[in-house]
């Protein structure tokens, strides 16, 4: 079959979804998107295949020459109500079964997750002709391994001592303190924990254990009704440093792999963009080069590639490698590795460099950082300070040190290596001692991924920037919570499209980005820049289409926007101006209403300010878990009675809240990000040194699209009327604001001054 019978096959797949579907009607925007999707992804050479007859014309992002793959990238932005899941799951799922491949979807939020794989997927199942299996992945992580949740609460019977990895002579059964690091790992200075503690903590693990046996919890830490804290599911969590795979004791009944086994057969795997990330190098998920690509809400992609390349190791605190140290050599000595011998050195001389580079980040940077502690005191006790290395440049007497710490660190890596492989191979050709043998593995396994931060950080904090490129963001921190000081160095690659380009780009054939906001300002520019599609997109291997809303914005909404006397960037008085004029408005709510802030004094401010008749109204983000604050938001509106959400920037995206749920959105300030964060500090003095302009080239088009977010949470269907408030004047009075409003809907534009009174919808 030809591409474009390829393409036409998948086009009328989706006609026949859309015919089958109960109150759907034919929209021409999610058509167009449709027939986008099917193009594109014709067109791409999966595997090994040979390229396609198609004429050259044709060939949506061909690459040229004759032996290379053909390679198609589609960006698509949809706005709201175009429909856009069943847009691009229909003709790509048609696509991979005629092709005999799989779609792998990836997405950022777990919310849209579940859609799809609770809703959207089943529903679509039913309207296609040809049968398709899907599954979820997730990360190992989000699974309990029963043999950790063997050990701990066999361990945590033992008493406390057992739980703080009190053994005295460990001898034989050294695996006893397999959980002991996990939580003495962050510090050796921790206090022990009161003895209550530790049986609450026992109380926990053992009633998940007993609630695993008796088959009312499945294992998946997104199924507990109530989410355990950080502290409580790291010591039972899988991952993949101490898993043995196979060789388990505890394979058979596995949850992650029992998981894993539903992504074998099915056609269609949903995944999130960290999980996709994180998984490149190894085979985890489909080949790249195999598989159709979907990345919805694909505008969080550039932060995420940054988050997830970036890197960090603790300077004060070395405890943890020697201990590392002993179990290896225990383990290599017991297995006659030969390897086991250089251990003791590489462990000695990368804490010996550690400490050098501590005393001298002190010393070079001890002033700054002390400084940065007493402006950032707060209440809690816990304060971090930063020292950013001025455009990554490392000085000359730490390289030394660092090159020492990452030679050894490579060293001792290595010999883990090989210590593991012979623990694997022990474990093949001793199937008795397996369970022993495991809980081995795992001791070091608890460990090692901290070895691997610290030849991952120092390698990138020695990497110098290639002439014309971009230099890597680094940076020292301070942290003091109570009694404990923790020292540590950074390190982040500072421009996610580079990352993207040379990391996920390179292995991609076909793929389809999509989102609500991949245009900022009304162009593309900026996503494509930050995506690392830039010059695919040139070379034609990556093509755009914006398909608009088909929400009437002009009747259904208005932009209301309000204008203070003070400046916005005259904090004090321009929150207290705004806080006034906001309590007038909110006065005004008789159905549901969103309040966004950008920061937590404004959030505090509001509420201090909020009379007696709103604070029974009111919902606060930082007073309840998000499931709660909108179960509780929908049964007021339900009841007829009023409800305001207060939320910070997280809830500025992802809330659906249609109709009466949301009638009022008020956006306190303009969402610029941070502007001390670290990575965005970094990169805009890079552009200042090459002539560029970081606020025109990065912050107004990055609040853009955070805005965009922001004010589309008010017209979520056809039938919705909504007012959407922003107090800062910036948006109509300065050039940039003009930007911002090219990137919004097309409400009806109504400018107050703060005095006056609004009338809300």
């Amino acid at each position: 079959m030809s591409s474009l019978e390829w393409a036409a096959s998948a086009l009328q797949a989706f006609d026949g979804a859309v015919a089958a579907s109960k109150g759907f009607r034919s929209r021409e925007g999610q058509r167009r998107m449709a027939e986008h999707v099917a193009r594109t992804l014709s067109v791409a050479t999966l595997g090994k295949a040979e390229k396609s007859n198609l004429p050259q014309e044709s060939q949506i992002g061909a690459v040229s020459g004759a032996d290379e793959p053909v390679r198609a990238i589609a960006v698509i932005q949809a706005g709201t109500g175009v429909g856009k899941s069943l847009a691009y799951c229909a003709p790509a799922i048609a696509l991979a079964l005629a092709r005999n491949t799989r779609v792998m979807i990836s997405t950022a939020t777990v919310a849209l997750q579940e859609q799809l794989v609770n809703k959207d997927l089943p529903a679509l199942a039913a309207l296609l002709p040809e049968p398709f299996r899907f599954a979820l992945a997730k990360g190992r992580g989000r699974y309990v391994c029963k043999l950790k949740l063997e050990r701990l609460t066999g361990m945590a019977a033992d008493g406390a001592a057992a739980e703080h990895g009190s053994h005295g002579e460990e001898g034989d059964n050294f695996e006893d303190d397999l959980f002991a690091d996990e939580e003495a790992g962050e510090g050796a200075s921790r206090a022990v924990r009161p003895p209550h503690e530790v049986a609450a903590r026992l109380q926990f693990h053992t009633g998940i254990a007993q609630a695993l046996d008796r088959g009312v919890w499945d294992g998946d830490r997104d199924s507990l009704d109530a989410q355990p804290a950080a502290d409580l599911w790291a010591p039972m969590a899988a991952d993949a440093a101490s898993c043995t795979g196979k060789h388990c004791p505890s394979f058979n009944g596995c949850v992650y792999y029992e998981r894993r086994k539903t992504l074998v057969g099915a056609q269609v795997i949903v995944v999130n963009h960290d999980l996709l990330l994180s998984s490149l190098n190894n085979r985890l998920l489909p080949e790249l080069d195999n598989c159709l690509l979907i990345l919805d809400e694909a505008h969080h992609l550039p932060a995420t590639a940054l988050a997830q390349f970036a890197c960090r190791m603790d300077l004060g605190r070395h405890a943890w490698a020697e201990r590392l140290a002993q179990r290896a050599v225990r383990v290599g000595v017991r297995l006659e590795v030969t390897e086991v011998a250089d251990i003791p050195m590489h462990a000695s001389q990368m804490r010996q460099a550690l400490q050098q580079v501590e005393r001298l980040v002190m010393e070079l940077y001890g002033e700054a950082l002390q400084t940065g502690l007493a402006n950032a005191f707060n209440a809690t006790g816990r304060n971090t300070s930063r020292a950013r290395l001025p455009l990554g440049e490392l000085p000359e007497a730490l390289q030394g040190p660092l090159g020492r710490v990452a030679h050894h660190a490579s060293g001792f890596l290595d010999a883990l290596r090989v210590i593991a492989s012979a623990l694997r191979a022990e474990m093949r050709d001793q199937p008795a001692l397996a369970r022993r043998l495991s809980a081995m593995y795992a001791q070091l396994g608890a460990l090692a991924p901290r070895l691997e931060q610290t030849l991952d950080t120092a390698q990138l904090l020695l990497r110098d920037a290639t002439p014309g490129a971009a230099p890597a963001a680094k940076w020292f921190t301070l942290e003091v919570d109570g009694d404990l000081a923790t020292l540590q160095a950074h390190a982040s690659p500072l421009l996610p499209g580079a990352t993207l380009r040379n990391n996920l780009w390179n292995k991609v054939r076909g793929a389809v980005l999509t989102s609500a906001t991949l245009t900022s300002c009304g162009r593309f520019d900026f996503f494509l820049r930050e995506s690392g599609l830039h010059g695919l997109h040139e070379e034609g291997v990556a093509t755009t289409l914006e398909v608009p809303s088909p929400f009437d914005y002009a009747k259904q909404g208005k932009l209301i926007a309000v204008e203070t006397r003070a400046d916005p960037r005259e904090a004090a008085a321009y929150v207290a101006e705004m806080v006034k004029a906001l309590m007038r408005d909110l006065a005004d709510v008789r159905h549901g209403a969103l309040v966004l802030f950008t920061s937590r004094e404004q959030l505090r401010m509001a509420v201090e300010a909020l009379t007696s008749r709103l604070k029974s109204i009111v919902l606060l983000q930082t007073a309840m878990p998000r499931q709660q604050l909108m179960a509780t938001h929908r049964h007021r509106v339900a009841e007829g009675l009023p409800s305001i959400i207060f939320g910070m920037q997280s809830f500025g995206e992802g809330l659906d809240l249609p109709g009466k749920l949301c009638e009022s959105v008020f956006i306190a300030k303009l969402p610029f990000a941070s502007p001390d964060d670290p990575v965005s500090e970094a990169r805009a003095e890079w552009l200042r040194t090459v002539g560029r302009d970081p606020f025109t080239e990065l912050v107004v088009p990055a609040t853009a699209i955070r805005l965009a977010q922001w004010v589309g949470r008010a017209i979520r269907s056809e039938d919705d009327r909504a007012s959407v408030y922003c107090y800062d004047r910036r948006l109509v009075r300065t050039s940039y604001g003009q930007r911002l409003l090219q990137g919004l809907p097309a409400f009806a534009l109504t400018t107050v001054c703060a005095a006056e009174v609004a009338v809300v919808v």
